[in-house]
């Protein structure tokens, strides 16, 4: 009786390196539960300090490593056709200091560059024409706009980037956070191109 498994790759995982990838550490299975923890623990590569930080795995290769203990299973895989192994050591936590000091230099570069923007398009004479259109009076510190528009700024960021400190205001991912995510997207397919290009990928036995 044919036998169906069924993988889908990660796309991405962080490994020590020497390391022994087994199956269960790159891809999610289902296949029967009498089959299920020998597949799992299939030995799938040895990461060696020659492979550097980043190894890519190709589906084919653990096919090809699946079949040759179990010839006759059905093997469906789903997904992306490679996963990335990164051996980069965990970032370090940077120090208080060093966290105050960025903070100050991006709220610094943020302040003058909203001032800037605000200058070159003449905000502070804008304010004043609407005060006296709106009152009929004259001043050049209309702080009735000046305050609601500033405070209305700040929120309008914060709901901008869904978060206050660690709180998410919904489950919607912010700008930013799509960005990351896209930038994350590139990388990984540059590192595949890059890989393939050097022949660096792991394509099994009889590659």
């Amino acid at each position: 009786m044919e036998t169906s498994i069924y993988i889908r790759l990660r796309h991405r995982i962080h490994l020590h390196m020497n390391t022994n990838v087994k199956l269960k550490d790159i891809a999610q299975v289902i296949a029967p539960e009498s089959l299920l923890p020998a597949l799992l623990y299939v030995e799938i590569y040895q990461i060696r300090p020659e492979d550097k930080q980043i190894i890519i795995i190709e589906a084919m290769a653990i096919v090809e490593k699946l079949l040759q203990q179990w010839p006759e299973a059905d093997i469906q895989l789903i997904g992306p056709a490679q996963t990335i192994i990164d051996t980069a050591p965990p970032a370090k936590k940077s120090s208080f200091p060093l966290f105050i000091f960025v903070w100050w230099l991006l709220f610094i570069g943020a302040a003058l560059t909203i001032m800037n923007f605000h200058e070159d398009v003449s905000m502070q004479a804008v304010h004043i024409k609407l005060y006296e259109l709106v009152t009929g009076e004259q001043t050049e510190q209309p702080l009735v706009f000046q305050i609601p528009y500033s405070i209305g700024l700040g929120a309008g960021m914060i709901l901008f980037f869904n978060h206050l400190f660690k709180k998410r205001f919904n489950e919607e991912p912010s700008p930013l956070e799509i960005e990351m995510f896209k930038y994350q997207q590139e990388i990984n397919q540059y590192v595949i191109l890059n890989e393939q290009k050097e022949s660096r990928i792991y394509r099994g036995y009889r590659s």
